[in-house]
């Protein structure tokens, strides 16, 4: 009988990580007899970042990249060496027979550039605004979903939701509300086992959002919704909440919807691997 091996694949992409995660899962189904255990990271773009994971790897383990940049690769090896780890670039090998046969040498940026400057707030705010009636607590839909984005009003949940869609993820969304219980729906579908992330956002940005948001609705007169100590209540509240129930955490105060999905995306590959 063969004996089980272990094997940690840390996964490093300076981008969602999809692909690198698609190709490490039909990579390991050829191997029955190991038990693997993933670490994913994505949006890795920094030699501090990179130094950072390598520090926290312990053997036996292997190391998969989909680094673009030669610089981090170069700098993601060496150290990867210094502990005896391999590092494999998972797309180099075909990347280096394209750019023999066509002459020219592959581009060396990044995915794309999330970057999160106005005119991109301003899409996702017109998509978050078309689709804001998809907040609710339907409890057969909350029951149907892949995951559920639970978080407090203007923490990007519904923009979130959209885009895991574009990615095939039925993803519901539920508003926590300051002083009101959480939905009975939302506890059902806990209780049965379906995913539950919870978005986070700073006072200070969450404050500043829903006032241009009064602005554009002509609603500057509502009452506490962009109060600055009602809004650090409701945050604290919700981190009540997502502790009590033991909900992973993503703060959104300075991610792009790209970097917020990607992150769900890896939590839910963790549960699932």
């Amino acid at each position: 009988m063969t004996e089980q091996k272990r094997l940690t694949l840390h996964l490093i992409s300076d981008s969602t990580g999809n692909t690198l995660a698609s190709a490490a899962r039909a990579t390991a189904v050829r191997f029955e007899f190991a038990d693997f255990t993933t670490e994913e990271n994505a949006f890795v773009r920094t030699r501090e970042h990179i130094s950072h994971i390598v520090e926290q790897i312990t053997q036996p383990a292997l190391i998969l990249h989909t680094l673009s940049d030669a610089t981090l690769q170069d700098h993601l090896t060496n150290l990867a060496m210094q502990r005896g780890i391999e590092a494999v670039g998972v797309l180099d090998t075909t990347v280096q027979a394209m750019a023999r046969h066509l002459g020219a040498p592959a581009r060396s940026q990044p995915g794309q550039q999330h970057r999160v400057d106005h005119n991109y707030n301003e899409r996702i705010a017109a998509l978050d605004f078309a689709m804001a009636h998809d907040d609710g607590v339907d409890p057969d839909r909350l029951l149907a979903a892949d995951v559920i984005v639970v978080g407090v009003s203007r923490s990007s949940k519904t923009p979130t939701c959209i885009y895991l869609g574009y990615q095939g993820v039925r993803a519901a969304n539920v508003p926590l509300v300051l002083d009101v219980p959480a939905p009975p729906g939302l506890l059902a579908a806990m209780e049965a086992g379906v995913p539950v992330m919870g978005l986070v956002v700073s006072p200070g940005r969450l404050a500043q959002v829903r006032a241009h948001r009064l602005v554009a609705l002509d609603r500057g007169g509502t009452q506490g919704y962009a109060d600055i100590d009602t809004i650090r209540s409701e945050v604290a509240e919700a981190r009540l909440f997502f502790e009590r129930h033991d909900i992973p955490v993503i703060d959104v105060s300075r991610r792009s919807i790209e970097e917020t999905a990607a992150a769900i995306l890896v939590e839910l590959r963790k549960r699932t691997s």
